[in-house]
Formats: structure tokens, sequence, C-alpha cells
């Protein structure tokens, strides 16, 4: 499975609204213009991470986006359950099963164990969950190039104002 390009828009924009100081909502149009993405689409996407209460919304001409909550409380597993959903990454199908020979006893018992393939892909994709879990939007803040906040910032007072 191959993780949807709406994660990554929606982290860069928890990202460039964490860095605004101010508590204005930014609309979907001037967040979408810095990124050069498709507004209707990142539009649902952010409406997909106001529904999870990682953004708030705000309706009208003055209205946008704003973090909900502080980014030390937004992990990247947040933003990518609500973006992708909670289902597992992996779904074993039992295909182990399906095979033409006579379901002899031997076979009966192994199958009454876990698969191993379903077992060893449930392991990776908890650590996967787990590492994502235990990084923040605040943890990007403080990785981020030097300089990265105040030209974002700048960037909002150009557009914006």
């Amino acid at each position: 499975m191959r993780m949807g390009e709406g994660v990554e828009w929606g982290l860069h924009c928890c990202l460039a609204l964490a860095w605004l100081e101010d508590d204005e909502p930014v609309p979907t149009a001037t967040l979408a213009a810095w990124f050069g993405l498709p507004p209707a689409y990142l539009n649902k996407r952010l409406q997909a991470l106001v529904r999870a209460g990682i953004l708030s919304s705000t309706a009208g001409a003055r209205g946008g986006f704003r973090l909900a909550r502080p980014p030390e409380r937004i992990t990247l597993m947040d933003v990518v359950t609500a973006i992708e959903g909670r289902d597992d990454v992996f779904r074993c199908t039992e295909i182990r099963q399906r095979a033409e020979e006579e379901e002899t006893a031997e076979l009966i018992q192994e199958f009454q164990r876990p698969c191993g393939v379903a077992s060893a892909m449930r392991r990776a994709e908890l650590a996967w969950r787990r590492e994502l879990a235990g990084q923040s939007v605040a943890d990007l803040m403080a990785a981020a190039p030097p300089g990265a906040a105040d030209r974002n910032r700048r960037r909002y007072t150009r557009t914006s104002r």
C-alpha cells in the first residue's frame, strides 16, 4: 500500500499553521497557494483534520483553518489516521488455506495458529505506528532548518495582509 499524498499535505499545513504566531484562520486558498496544491482537494484533506480534532475551521470571508490544539499534542499518527483512516495497512486473507491439498489433521492444526506472514507484518505495522505516534508537529518544528519558521511567517504576511 502506498500512503496518499494527502498525508504529506496535511502535515505540511499543520506545520505551517503551527509556525504562525497569531490565531487568525488561514484560508484554504492561501495554504494551497503556498504549496502549489489544488484548493478543492486540499480543502477535503483539511476537513478530515477538522473532523479528527486536529484543526478547527471558521466559515465566512475571513474564515479558514487553524490548529485545534498545541503542536506538541498533534502526532504524525494523528494526521495519518485522519487522512488515511484507521484500517491496518496489511490485511491477511489467509491464502495459505486455499491450497488444493486435503485437509489433514496436521493442516487443520497449523491453520489454528496465526499466519507467520500476518504476524510479521503486524509487528512491523505496530512499530511504524508507534514511531509516528511518538513524533509530534512540535518535533517537526524543532527539526526544521534554521529560518523555516521565519520564512513561513513572512510568506503569510505577504499573502494575507
